[in-house]
């Protein structure tokens, strides 16, 4: 019969499910930074309070732009996820793109969005 060349619809419905969790994750995470960054933090005293005003909105600043840093890697995180999810419709997923060959399952379990091998990515570096 010879090598497997693709997942069952059972082993893909099994993918689809961890990247289904880990996109609402995400998601979450990725609203959360967002509102971080766009809201302040309500009705406190903070912006009326002019002691250590230059360090609190310094701090502000350096905080917002690690959370828009966050935000953005959370994003691409995001689309690599849906991306996998397109690949589970088309039956692709679990493909090595370098190899033609099955990524293992123990690897997709850790790395659902991965699209390459064990061997292939450490060939990259």
């Amino acid at each position: 019969m010879g090598e497997k060349t693709r997942y069952s619809d059972e082993e893909l419905m099994e993918f689809k499910q961890i990247i289904l969790r880990k996109l609402e994750k995400a998601q979450e995470d990725y609203d959360m930074y967002r509102s971080s960054i766009t809201q302040g933090d309500g009705n406190d005293t903070q912006d009326t309070s002019p002691t250590f005003k230059v360090l609190e909105e310094g701090a502000a600043t350096l905080s917002k732009e690690e959370a828009g840093k966050l935000a953005q890697r959370q994003l691409k995180f995001i689309q690599h996820l849906q991306a996998a999810l397109v690949r589970i419709e088309n039956k692709t997923y679990g493909i090595c793109r370098e190899t033609g060959k099955l990524i293992s399952k123990d690897r997709l379990r850790a790395v659902p969005h991965a699209t390459l091998c064990i061997d292939a990515k450490r060939s990259l570096g």
